[in-house]
């Protein structure tokens, strides 16, 4: 049987002597002890060797992110690419300190270290957040002895400083003349393997996101009834299935049915996607296309802002363009309505002919 003792610190030190085997560990609670020990005297009658517990070597906070990363996987909730990211990013900055160093002057100092590398305050936020995500599933779901409160003050501090807080909504759209000007630069290249200005235009008529334009395939496509199915589009409440069959629209003045055809001659045998890219490379390559035109701050998330925003301006209502981009949230929307006041003549116009 297993011998557990409460030392002065509070911890619990689990003993296992059996079969002229000995093992020990520590633990922060005595049911993970208890545990510890009836599955080491298991694994030794079966002739196995006991493993070191992962809980009870958690000594620092990368140790704790491990222990995150490791559990959710276990109950088939891997974190997504976007929070693994952050997660990692954590580990390497902050991760050989103590749980006990992860206090509210530390959270201060790497969000003043973050914002002067160029994250803004959303950003920030989600870092400092994750953090208290970290240290409350270390506390809640192994008992762990760690502090929450720290993080709270200093989040509290960084939004006093303004480097926590709301995002400011982005609202660049591309004029026409820097539409043109993309697209003829493009256009006009024979070097240019990537079809830049094809895709240009198709994400303008499809709202799509670059990531989304480069997975597409063609049996997700229907020319006859000018439908396509996005796989697993993005959704900050399902990662995976979250499937979406959207209208290809020619109301932006361009039309993405008709842009999908013109894919159809270069459809390879080998790549069942419809623009069989990279999506990195595509925005790589469009951003230094805007450097050498000089057309200044403008992303390739911006074409999808402006293809949202001449569905406004067509006339669709925010849940028939939601049927479009994809939003579950309307309110989300509404930043996407920057509408060009000269668009008001075309809706007064087409009222009019009714």
């Amino acid at each position: 049987m297993a011998s557990i003792t409460r030392l002065k610190s509070g911890s619990w030190r689990v003993q296992v002597r059996r079969k002229g085997r000995y093992v020990n560990e520590t633990f922060v609670r005595y049911d993970d002890a208890k545990s510890w020990g009836v599955e080491s005297e298991r694994k030794i009658d079966r002739g196995e060797t006991p493993v070191v517990s992962r809980i009870a070597r958690a000594q620092s906070f990368g140790d704790l992110i491990d222990l995150h990363i490791a559990d959710m996987k276990e109950v088939g909730k891997a974190p997504g690419r976007s929070k693994l990211a952050t997660l990692l990013m954590l580990k390497r900055r902050l991760g050989r300190k103590t749980m006990i160093e992860i206090d509210r002057e530390c959270i201060i100092k790497f969000g003043r270290e973050r914002s002067s590398e160029g994250a803004g305050p959303t950003t920030v936020g989600i870092d400092v957040g994750v953090i208290k995500l970290v240290l409350q599933h270390a506390a809640a779901v192994h008992g762990l002895l760690v502090q929450v409160e720290p993080v709270d003050l200093g989040r509290i501090a960084l939004k006093r400083l303004g480097l926590v807080g709301p995002s400011n909504e982005r609202d660049r759209r591309p004029t026409e003349e820097e539409l043109a000007r993309l697209i003829h630069h493009f256009d006009s290249n024979p070097r240019q393997i990537i079809p830049m200005g094809r895709i240009i235009k198709y994400a303008v008529a499809s709202t799509m996101r670059q990531e989304e334009i480069c997975r597409i395939v063609w049996p997700d496509h229907n020319g006859r009834t000018q439908m396509l199915t996005i796989r697993d589009r993005k959704d900050p409440r399902a990662k995976k299935g979250n499937d979406q069959t959207i209208p290809l629209l020619s109301v932006s003045g361009y039309d993405a049915n008709a842009l999908i055809e013109e894919q159809r001659s270069f459809r390879s045998n080998d790549d069942d996607r419809i623009f069989p890219f990279k999506h990195k490379s595509v925005s790589t390559v469009f951003t230094r296309a805007c450097q050498d035109l000089g057309i200044e701050d403008l992303h390739f998330h911006d074409l999808r802002h402006e293809g949202t925003s001449r569905l406004f301006e067509a006339g669709f209502q925010i849940h028939q363009v939601a049927l479009v981009t994809g939003h579950k949230d309307w309110k989300m929307l509404r930043r996407y309505t920057h509408l060009r006041p000269e668009a008001l003549h075309s809706l007064a116009a087409s009222w009019a002919a009714e």
